[in-house]
C-alpha cells in the first residue's frame, strides 16, 4: 500500500465523520466538507491504486525482460559449446586420417 492509498482512505474516513457531525448539527458548510473530504480521499485513492498497478506492470516487465536475457545468453552459449564440439571433432577426424 502506497502513501496516496493510505492519505486517500485517512480523507475519505475523516470525511466521513465530518459529513456526519454536520448532519447531526445541522451544519450544511460541515457536511458539505466532509463530502468533499470524501471526494478527494477517493480520488486519492484511485490514483494510489493506479501507482500501485503501473508499479507492479514495471517489476513484471523487468522480471520477463531478465528471463529473456538469461534465455539468450543461454541459447548462444549452448550454440558456442556446440560449435565447439563440432570443430573438435573435425580435428580428430582430420588427425585420424592423417
Amino acid at each position: 500500500m502506497n502513501k496516496d492509498q493510505v492519505s486517500g482512505k485517512f480523507d475519505q474516513a475523516t470525511g466521513k465523520v465530518k459529513e456526519k457531525i454536520g448532519e447531526a448539527a445541522g451544519n450544511q458548510r460541515l457536511a458539505n466538507k466532509g463530502l468533499t473530504d470524501q471526494i478527494r480521499g477517493a480520488a486519492k485513492e484511485t490514483w494510489g491504486n493506479a501507482k500501485d498497478v503501473a508499479h507492479q506492470n514495471a517489476e513484471e516487465n523487468r522480471r520477463e525482460a531478465e528471463r529473456d536475457a538469461n534465455a539468450s545468453r543461454e541459447r548462444v552459449a549452448n550454440k558456442v559449446q556446440d560449435m565447439k564440439e563440432r570443430v573438435n571433432e573435425r580435428i580428430d577426424q582430420h588427425r585420424k586420417s592423417a
